[in-house]
C-alpha cells in the first residue's frame, strides 16, 4: 500500500476544495485543465488563499490580535518551507502544495515574497508602509510565476522564451490584483483599514482617479494576452477564461461612478460568467486572446 501516496491524493482533494468554496471564477478556468495540471493549481491557490485569509479577517474573528496573526503566519511560511524542503506536512493544505512545489521548483524565491506582502497586511500601518510594487509583486505577481511553473511542464508551453512567459505571467498577476483593489476598495478602507492605491483614499477617489487606474489594470491585460499564445494550449484555454472574467469585471467597474464603488462591491453575476465561458470554451485554444 502507497501510504503516503494515499496521504498527498486527500491533501490534493482538500485544496480543491478550497478553491470551489472561495473562487468561482478560478474555480471555472482550473476545471478546464488536464486533471494533473488542475490539481497543481488547485494546491497553489489553497496556499495563497490560507495565508489571505489568515490576514483578511478569518483570524481576528476568532479573536486573535495582530500579534498572534503574526505568529500564525509564520508558523504557516515555516511549515510550507519545511514540507517543501522534506515532503511532509500534517497540514493537508501545506502538504499538497508541496507536493506541486517539489514537482514544479517552486521554492523560496517565490513563497518568500509572497509571504511578506502578506506580513505586510497584519496590520493597517503595515499595509500602508510598504512600496505598492513591491507588495503587487509578492502578493500576486509570484502567484503568476508559480503557476508558469506548473504550465511550464506541458508539452506544448514554449520553454525556449521564458522571460517572455515571465512578464505575461507577472502582468496578468499585477491585472487581477489591481482589479481587486478596485473591487474591494470600500470594504479593505472601513473593515481592514487598507488604502493600496494611490488616491483611492474618500477625499480623493474620483471618476479621473478611477480611469486611471483602469488603464493601468488594462495595459498589464493587454500584455499578458499577448503572451497566451506561448502557453500549451490546455493552459491557454484556461488563463483565457480567467482573463475574460477579470475584463468584464474591469468593464463593470469603468461603468460604475467612483462614489458608488467606494461603497459597494461590484461583481460578475454566475449567469454572465456562464456566458462568457461559453464564448471563450468554444473558441480555438490558439492565437492571441481578444477581449470582446
Amino acid at each position: 500500500m502507497d501510504i503516503l501516496g494515499t496521504y498527498t491524493r486527500a491533501a490534493v482533494r482538500s485544496s480543491g476544495h478550497i478553491i470551489e468554496a472561495y473562487s468561482t471564477s478560478f474555480g471555472w478556468a482550473c476545471r478546464t485543465l488536464p486533471p494533473a495540471t488542475r490539481r497543481d493549481i488547485a494546491a497553489i491557490y489553497a496556499l495563497v488563499r490560507v495565508a489571505d485569509e489568515t490576514v483578511d479577517g478569518a483570524a481576528a474573528r476568532a479573536g486573535l490580535e495582530p500579534a498572534a496573526v503574526q505568529e500564525e503566519l509564520d508558523r504557516l511560511e515555516a511549515e510550507t518551507v519545511r514540507a517543501i524542503a522534506t515532503g511532509f506536512s500534517t497540514n493537508m493544505v501545506v502538504h499538497s502544495f508541496a507536493a506541486t512545489a517539489r514537482q514544479h521548483g517552486i521554492g523560496a524565491d517565490l513563497t518568500g515574497p509572497f509571504f511578506a506582502s502578506m506580513r505586510a497586511d497584519v496590520t493597517a500601518e503595515g499595509a500602508a508602509a510598504q512600496d505598492l510594487q513591491t507588495y503587487i509583486y509578492g502578493s500576486a505577481e509570484v502567484v503568476g510565476l508559480m503557476c508558469l511553473r506548473v504550465f511550464s511542464s506541458l508539452p506544448r508551453t514554449d520553454r525556449d522564451r521564458p522571460e517572455v512567459l515571465q512578464e505575461g505571467a507577472r502582468r496578468l498577476g499585477a491585472a487581477f490584483q489591481k482589479v481587486n483593489f478596485l473591487r474591494d476598495l470600500g470594504a479593505d478602507r472601513d473593515q481592514l483599514g487598507r488604502v493600496y492605491l494611490p488616491g483611492t483614499s474618500p477625499a480623493e477617489f474620483t471618476d479621473e482617479v478611477k480611469r486611471e487606474a483602469l488603464a493601468d489594470i488594462r495595459a498589464d491585460l493587454d500584455a499578458a494576452a499577448a503572451t497566451l499564445e506561448l502557453l500549451d494550449p490546455s493552459a491557454r484555454r484556461a488563463v483565457a477564461l480567467a482573463y475574460a472574467l477579470f475584463c468584464e469585471l474591469a468593464d463593470r467597474l469603468e461603468r460604475t461612478p467612483a462614489a458608488t464603488l467606494a461603497h459597494t462591491r461590484v461583481r460578475v453575476p454566475n449567469s454572465r460568467k456562464a456566458v462568457i465561458a461559453a464564448r471563450v470554451l468554444t473558441r480555438p485554444a490558439r492565437g492571441t486572446v481578444h477581449h470582446d
